[in-house]
């Protein structure tokens, strides 16, 4: 087995090693060949070559995601590691574990005008968990002509010495911030940044390690909610009639079924959940904009709560922000371990552990249930909702709404569905998915720039097979995620095509002018057929329900190839179809 010459390369590759970062995707350069040597020679790693950056940041993200622990990425110095930080952003606001490890030239090359150098330390300061500029190895002091007097011996004895002290110095400093930067990935769950320097020679390698690094594990805290402070909120929690949930982006499985019945069983909570909590109960209220867009203003004041629980991240709902930024609860209560957004503007208590452990705590000393007809009542709207819109589906043409319905219904069971952002994301909050499904959608910026690659990354390291369901902006933005080896098989695409941005059709101002169509709407007539047959994925289209009802029969089939179904539909119906549901649900 071969070791790159530099010892803090090595001291990166065995770091990573100890700490379980097995997956590492690279960028290919050249600065940072020390790297690319030290994890490309050690079996252990997966290795992933992905040459655009950007893609490859969402790539390892998408995985990161899945694994719930740390992935790194390894790119060249310059403007390589720029290309990330669409992908750091996203891991920032969505707790995702990533280790960004970016090669650099010695800092005397820094500012001079050399190739390929920009200041990259700090270089993510305002979106991420830690960054660590490591310290140069030194080369060894080189003998003079005149070494060989023995005065002069004498002196390269002391230099060396002198050499080995403070090359010591610098590798224990490099092994205490590579430690400490790992670890608050894994302890805090995000993006986290090591700049390594490197002098050329890049690409000597060693037959055996020349140094050994210093391991050190992270501290996991485990937090707890004081007692009176537990008290506290069981007094208010007790007393009040009218408790509203509402949880956002959450993990699967991340809460246990027994705590989730407990709170379905008392009528005083009413439980929101988004299309990415990935909770599931029948007396829960999903598609929340389905029941909240068409009340009243004496049906929204009735529906304001006395307590409002959150946990879980970003919300994509729009109506339930603006509603609950009107009619504020008394009480706002957000669990989680690290952060806590003050979304409402009313936050009184930011309670700091997992939610699992919250209820675990506090569910079991609720002594009683408070008699109320808050659930009830959003029951019978729930349900009059619910009726309506099943009748809205026989009444309107061809259109987005029908696609995704009908794309929906068809999803395989126990399957994991990633969504990207805008218009796809905000249909699927109206209908109720598949209890089986696992969802995904990068809401931590809430961007479109890296929704496929997102979606391929996770894809690879799941056991379950993955439908990514796009639109078409989304997706020709994130074209290039498709340029790698490492799409599973039985990965799928639905890319809805409605040759534009839709989603603006249906907010204020003026439609259907040139300067809409250009600037907002972005009009095309891309077709992803041409991108299919150069990177080989199997190919399929649709114009009409009958048409896609049809593909869908066999479309999540095995095959030896991944596949791509493009679903046109009609570019100025969508909106009116969209605006319509909601006055005809009420």
């Amino acid at each position: 087995m071969a070791y790159p010459k530099i010892p803090l390369a090595q001291t990166v590759v065995q770091l990573c090693k100890a700490k379980n970062i097995k997956h590492i995707v690279i960028s290919p350069g050249s600065r940072n060949a020390p790297l690319t040597i030290g994890f490309t020679e050690d079996d252990y790693f997966n290795c992933y070559s992905i040459v655009d950056e950007r893609c490859a940041a969402f790539f390892a993200l998408g995985m990161a995601q899945n694994l719930k622990h740390p992935v790194a990425l390894v790119c060249s110095s310059g403007s390589a590691l720029l290309n990330y930080y669409p992908a750091i952003a996203e891991a920032f606001y969505s707790h995702i574990p990533l280790v960004v490890l970016s090669a650099d030239r010695p800092e005397h090359l820094i500012g001079i005008g050399d190739g390929q150098t920009i200041n990259q330390p700090e270089v993510y300061k305002n979106h991420i968990l830690h960054s660590a500029n490591l310290k140069l190895d030194l080369d060894p002091p080189k003998k003079r002509r005149d070494d060989d007097e023995p005065v002069i011996i004498k002196n390269l004895e002391n230099r060396l010495e002198r050499f080995l002290g403070i090359k010591q110095e610098i590798q224990k400093a490099n092994e205490e911030a590579i430690n400490a930067a790992i670890n608050k990935a894994i302890a805090k769950k995000g993006p986290v940044h090591i700049n390594v320097p490197f002098n050329e020679p890049l690409y000597d390698m060693v037959d055996k390690p020349t140094v050994t690094p210093e391991v050190i594990a992270p501290k996991m805290r485990t937090e707890t909610l004081p007692l009176a402070e537990l008290k506290a909120c069981l007094d208010i929690w007790s007393s009040a009639s009218r408790k509203m949930i509402l949880v956002g982006v959450n993990q699967p499985d991340s809460i246990d079924a027994s705590w989730l019945k407990d709170l379905a069983d008392d009528d005083s909570i009413v439980v929101f959940t988004e299309t990415t909590s990935n909770l599931h109960n029948k007396a829960f209220f999903p598609s929340i904009d389905k029941l909240i867009w068409p009340l009243t203003e004496s049906e929204l004041e009735q529906l304001q709560p006395d307590v409002l629980l959150t946990f879980g991240g970003l919300i994509v709902s729009k109506k339930i922000k603006a509603f609950l930024r009107t009619y504020q609860p008394k009480q706002h209560w957000h669990i989680d371990p690290v952060n806590a957004n003050d979304t409402f503007f009313c936050l009184d208590k930011h309670i700091k552990m997992r939610p699992n452990d919250f209820f675990k705590t506090f569910l079991p000393q609720l002594t009683h249930q408070r008699k109320s007809d808050y659930k009830g009542y959003w029951k019978a709207v729930k349900k009059h909702r619910k009726e309506k819109h099943e009748a809205y589906l026989n009444t309107i043409p061809y259109s987005d709404f029908l696609v995704y319905n009908t794309i929906f219904k068809t999803l395989p069971d126990n399957s994991a569905l990633q969504l990207s952002n805008s218009s796809t994301i905000r249909y699927a909050q109206l209908f109720d998915l598949n209890k089986t499904l696992e969802v995904y959608c990068n809401r931590g910026t809430s961007g479109i720039d890296g929704s496929t690659s997102t979606a391929i990354g996770f894809a690879l390291a799941s056991t379950k097979q993955t439908t990514f369901i796009t639109g078409d902006l989304s997706f020709f933005y994130d074209s290039n995620a498709l340029w790698n080896a490492y799409i599973p098989k039985n990965f799928r695409i639905i890319l809805v095509n409605n040759n534009g941005g839709g989603i603006f059709r249906i907010l204020p101002g003026h439609k259907n002018t040139d300067n809409f169509d250009r600037f907002f709407e972005t009009k095309h007539t891309l077709t992803a057929k041409q991108l299919c047959a150069m990177y080989g994925i199997e190919y399929s289209t649709t114009t009409s329900l009958t048409e896609l009802e049809g593909a869908l029969k066999g479309f999540f089939n095995d095959s030896e190839t991944p596949k791509l179904l493009e679903v046109f539909t009609p570019r100025t119906v969508n909106d009116e179809v969209l605006l319509n549901y909601f006055k005809f649900i009420k």
